[in-house]
């Protein structure tokens, strides 16, 4: 199998984002995929002008001359496409998001119906990679993925694929958190990511078990919000001195 993961995380290598990514991946590559992590803060890329050229003049061809014409080449030759991003304001990071604005030239200009009824635009290519979700928050609750989940199945839809696989993260800043007493937590969550890539890579899907866990937070939200707002009130403080 061979998977790219998209890390559209603007702190880049030393986001959260990039933690379950290489966490995941090593698992996978236990399995023996075939991985790469791209870091989309380290490409050029530009906003989607909504010029139609891709469509009319080249076809298949965005006119813009930058990174994306690289990385859909990774897109569409890879078997699982992993779309990881933080949390930016309930949905994907801009980042993320011009990076999938500039898929149109991936699909075919005309229309068809689906299984469902509902119109969408037609293949350009045979086949087109499976999709995968990593995201996390800084807020406690898995209840504020709920905009990012619909919106990743609608962009699937539209591309001729499925999202097989999805890990969401609260309270991800934790992933990061040096107190000796979370370190078995987070070790433990780092092994639970890498037995959901070695799955992914042998059975293409996460088990209901793996995925349970991987959903629980680090932390209880309790005690997450009272020592989150303690660490503001510090900071703050820092700035009245």
């Amino acid at each position: 199998m061979k998977i790219a993961a998209f890390n559209g995380s603007p702190r880049g290598r030393k986001s959260n984002t990039g933690i379950m990514v290489t966490e995941f991946l090593t698992g996978a590559e236990e399995a023996g995929a075939e991985t790469e992590h791209v870091f989309l803060s380290e490409k050029k890329i530009g906003n989607c002008l909504g010029c139609f050229k891709c469509w009319i003049n080249t076809p298949g061809k965005c006119v813009i001359q930058d990174d994306m014409t690289e990385l859909l080449g990774q897109v569409i030759n890879s078997d699982l496409i992993i779309m990881a991003t933080p949390l930016y304001v309930d949905g994907v990071t801009g980042i993320m998001k011009n990076f999938m604005d500039r898929f149109i030239p991936l699909i075919d200009p005309h229309f068809e119906k689906d299984e469902d009824g509902e119109y969408r635009h037609v293949k350009r290519f045979p086949k087109y990679p499976k999709i995968m979700i990593i995201s996390n928050c800084g807020m406690p609750g898995q209840e504020h993925f709920q905009a990012i989940k619909l919106h990743f199945r609608r962009m699937a839809r539209n591309t001729h694929s499925e999202v097989v696989a999805e890990i969401y993260l609260d309270c991800g800043e934790m992933l990061k958190n040096q107190i000796p007493i979370l370190r078995p937590a987070i070790t433990k969550y780092k092994k639970n990511l890498q037995k959901a890539g070695f799955e992914i890579a042998t059975t293409g899907e996460i088990s209901q078990k793996v995925s349970e866990k991987l959903a629980k937070p680090l932390l209880p939200a309790s005690i997450f919000v009272r020592e989150a707002n303690k660490y503001w009130d510090r900071e703050l403080g820092k700035l009245s001195n």
